[in-house]
């Protein structure tokens, strides 16, 4: 007879990401940001990382590809997951009272290469 065993499958798609968030943190931390939130969800929106350098709030997208084969991490980032990270981005200033000023980062990450791009001030808040 057949046992079945339950294991835990995560797709290769979700490990990849989670591996490039936890390099983005190590990242960050080591040019001294400080993490302020992870995956902090408001409604069905999520930021990937809050951190906070030089007097100014950061909301971080995280992008990772295990290659460059069909573009750069952050060229995935578009204009469709910038509101939502606008929106998320004002939940979190009215959720904490936030009174700084907001950068928007995207730290790019590919994995088969281990290289790791911080681009700092990505796209800006009203354009679009």
């Amino acid at each position: 007879m057949l046992a079945l065993i339950k294991t835990k499958f995560v797709p290769k798609t979700i490990e990849t990401g989670k591996n490039g968030e936890e390099q983005a943190l190590a990242f960050l931390k080591n040019a001294g940001y400080t993490i302020l939130h992870q995956n902090w969800r408001f409604k069905h929106l999520e930021i990937d990382i809050v951190a906070q350098h030089n007097n100014e709030l950061i909301i971080v997208e995280v992008k990772t590809r295990a290659t460059d084969f069909f573009g750069t991490p952050e060229s995935f980032v578009n204009k469709e997951k910038q509101r939502k990270l606008l929106k998320a981005a004002h939940g979190y200033i009215v959720t904490f009272n936030i009174d700084t000023e907001v950068r928007f980062d995207i730290v790019a990450v590919v994995t088969s290469t281990n290289k790791v791009y911080h681009i700092e001030n990505a796209f800006y808040a009203g354009l679009g």
